[in-house]
């Protein structure tokens, strides 16, 4: 197994993060916080993240003041901190070593003889939160990193006391690089993050990269196309490859029985061995192949069939992974982190299969770039749904050079409308949905909100 890091904490006894209530970096802390390092953290707004880190009594400071790092032996910092932080520059300029976030987990993952290691262009945060509530369900006790919250554990990390950690792992501007498992799942290798990547073929070189990075065991899509072109070489260089998918040619094969509103009941054929049922509490045949992905991992390394299947019958989701908000007036909200066309026409044609008068498909584009570049395809798939909303673009981190606006997509899909604000958007759905309806808020910014707002709503109508 690589140490590319394993010198990085020599001489560290506390440690100081910059924006220590974000997703990524609020697991690396209380990771390290357990393992005897003084932890101190700064950020900008309060959260239950932040409520959480300072329940273990490590010390947060609100706002980002040069002061903040003195004393430190090292820094943390997130990627959407700029080098002009006040933080940052205190630390340069006192000769302390700062390092981005996706090092130290770097740093943290090859801590653990058992590094289990999530990636895909689609299904990384359910997948790993599935396999931490297996593994955790079967008594292996791993340490975890997830991308959201997982409600069975109370939070998006969980500190274990064995050798396996489980992380997600993700390939925009190729993060997943810095880490080397001891076994990797792809989960599929799609065209997503062209700002970066710029063309497929790039994205399918950090992938294949990062294969060769995994020093044992690569559980992969043996469905997926890309995927297998990443992985080609691999069994040559001394890695074992375990497939997985609905194709007869897979070690792991999932094989459907029965499809209800919410639950999906299917075999695991295992060398053409039935191996155990699962029955699943979240929907859609994109979550039978999570779930199939989930189970070969946990079986590779050494958990029984059955259990697995227990624990998967018993996952409920993960925060905003088509979570089900609540159901008032005969109307139910959901939520979903989805933002890519791929991860669209899954979740949305689900959402037509459950038994719902009317789908109500709130959108919120996520970045220009990625409208501009999927533009048709994006306008295809919201066709799917009775009715379709669009927000504003949420630029994240661009500004608007592809000259490209909500209404551009409006324009392409029948009887789309769009709105600027979301209180528009929460009264206008309102006062159209009916009992037995669904409104589902999807996107990757801040588009639940949105449905937060119609939930408040629709309890005082």
């Amino acid at each position: 197994m690589v140490k590319k890091y394993d010198h990085l904490l020599d001489n560290v006894k506390r440690i100081h993060f910059v924006g220590i209530g974000g997703s990524g970096m609020c697991p690396l802390a209380e990771i390290l916080h357990n393992e005897g390092f003084e932890i101190t953290g700064s950020d900008v707004s309060e959260s239950d993240t932040l409520a959480r880190i300072r329940s273990y009594g490590i010390p947060v400071t609100m706002g980002h003041l040069p002061e903040n790092v003195l004393g430190a032996d090292l820094v943390v910092y997130t990627a959407a901190v700029k080098l002009d932080n006040p933080e940052l520059v205190s630390a340069k300029e006192h000769n302390i070593r700062a390092v981005e976030r996706c090092i130290m987990l770097g740093a943290v993952v090859e801590k653990y003889k058992q590094s289990v290691a999530v990636c895909g262009t689609h299904g990384k945060t359910t997948t790993t939160s599935m396999i931490t509530q297996i593994l955790t369900m079967s008594e292996f006790d791993p340490t975890a990193i997830i991308g959201a919250k997982l409600p069975f554990i109370g939070g998006n990390s969980r500190v274990g006391r064995s050798d396996i950690i489980v992380c997600e792992a993700c390939e925009y501007v190729d993060t997943f690089l810095h880490i080397y498992p001891a076994l990797t799942v792809i989960l599929n290798v799609d065209e997503d993050h062209l700002d970066y990547f710029g063309t497929l073929d790039r994205i399918k070189q950090s992938f294949t990269q990062f294969a060769d990075q995994t020093s044992d065991t690569l559980v992969v899509n043996g469905d997926d196309e890309n995927t297998m072109f990443c992985v080609r070489d691999m069994a040559q260089k001394g890695k074992k490859v375990v497939t997985f998918g609905f194709g007869e040619n897979n070690d792991f094969r999932a094989v459907i029985h029965d499809k209800n509103d919410v639950c999906d009941s299917f075999d695991i054929i295992y060398k053409n061995n039935t191996i155990t049922n699962v029955k699943l509490s979240v929907p859609g045949s994109f979550n039978v192949m999570n779930a199939l992905a989930a189970a070969a991992a946990a079986i590779t390394l050494g958990v029984s069939p059955d259990d697995a299947a227990n624990a998967l019958a018993q996952f409920r989701g993960a925060h905003r992974r088509f979570e089900i908000l609540g159901k008032l007036h005969g109307i139910t909200v959901a939520d979903d982190f989805a933002h890519h066309p791929t991860e669209l026409k899954a979740t949305l044609t689900t959402a037509m299969s459950m038994g719902y008068k009317n789908v109500w498909a709130i959108f919120q584009p996520h970045t220009y770039s990625r409208t501009f570049t999927f533009l048709n395809e994006f306008a295809e798939v919201l066709s799917i749904p009775d009715h379709c909303i669009l927000s504003e673009i949420l630029p994240v981190r661009e500004t608007n050079t592809y000259n490209i606006y909500a209404k551009d997509l409006a324009d392409k899909i029948d009887g789309c409308v769009w709105f600027k604000t979301f209180p528009e958007i929460a009264d206008y759905v309102i006062s159209k949905a009916q009992p037995d309806d669904l409104i589902l808020t999807i996107g990757g910014g801040n588009v639940y909100m949105c449905a937060n707002m119609i939930m408040d709503k629709l309890s005082s109508k």
